[in-house]
């Protein structure tokens, strides 16, 4: 069963690309030795008392270096593993940090956290109606993982909320797709062709959350069951085929018994038996061998056809 792809805006998606960032161990020594100068200046400065000119030059210059000093550590940015940072520059994608530690940035960049660890989403549990008309219950969970955070960011307003809406729709598709029970139809179905079922959805809900750089890791459905206003009818249905079933089996069980019963008989000449007799004996064995209740023999004092 194929299924329509939704259709997505034609424009150029934003890719995450890795941008190559200052180590901000190195950069803690830099702001370390320009704030060291600059208190080195402000006290060379205080010590030649009177200030003059060039003293008070220096208060100004070490009065610089301090704000450059507060500056350069506004650019401190830490990373923690299963996080990305998107970076901005006046509103234009930079790049994406993903190695994990202390780093060093422009400081007048923005950084925006985003999570690239796997999540589960649990969808409520809808009502919807199958292939064959039949309000059902159901409901999935479906796994997924920030691949591209650029587009994450850039491509949806809010790409949690996007998969939520996503992943729902998707299961109410599905859902619409197949039946419930393919009553011993060959023919796929939601309780009987899990496997099948699971693909498809994963499939289903990777195209429809593509724009959002979004990677389904699995989907799964976790609950489905008839509408309770039919449950009741459904059940009584599914016990019927039950018993059909199983006395089909045993009959054909039954006369596989009769058939052997009758060739062991023919072949080892312990009795002869005309065709009324065996139509006799066939209809004893089986009422005996398909029967719900024990038989009450009869028990013959005489001849055989007497």
């Amino acid at each position: 069963m194929t299924t329509n792809p939704p259709e997505h805006p034609e424009t150029e998606p934003t890719r995450e690309r890795t941008i190559r960032a200052v180590g901000g161990f190195g950069m803690i020594g830099v702001v370390l030795a320009v704030a060291a100068i600059a208190v080195a200046l402000f006290l060379v400065a205080v010590a030649n008392q009177p200030v003059g000119a060039p003293g008070a030059a220096m208060i100004a210059v070490a009065v610089l270096l301090i704000l450059a000093d507060l500056v350069l550590c506004a650019g401190f940015t830490a990373v923690a593993p299963g996080e990305a940072r998107v970076v901005q520059l006046l509103g234009r994608y930079v790049g994406t940090l993903r190695a994990d530690g202390l780093q060093w940035v422009n400081p007048i960049t923005t950084r925006r956290k985003v999570s690239t660890r796997v999540r589960n989403h649990e969808t409520e549990t809808s009502k919807v109606n199958d292939a064959d008309g039949n309000p059902i219950e159901i409901a999935a969970v479906v796994v997924w993982q920030v691949a591209d955070t650029a587009q994450a960011v850039f491509e949806v307003d809010d790409f949690e909320e996007f998969v939520s809406i996503q992943a729902e729709t998707a299961v109410r598709h599905i859902a619409n797709s197949y039946p419930y029970d393919a009553h011993g139809q060959q023919r796929p179905s939601l309780r009987d062709s899990a496997d099948e079922i699971a693909d498809r959805l994963s499939h289903e809900v990777t195209e429809r959350v593509a724009p959002a750089g979004v990677r389904i890791v699995e989907s799964r459905i976790t609950h489905l069951a008839y509408a309770p206003e039919i449950a009741s009818a459904m059940l009584r249905r599914q016990q019927a085929d039950a018993v059909v079933s199983a006395r089909q089996r045993i009959v054909e069980g039954a006369v596989g018994m009769v058939e052997t019963a009758l060739t062991r008989l023919e072949q080892d000449e312990m009795v002869e038996l005309d065709e009324e007799r065996k139509a006799a004996m066939i209809s004893n064995l089986l009422v005996v061998l398909v029967g719900d209740r024990d038989a009450q023999p009869v028990v013959n004092t005489g001849s055989l056809y007497q």
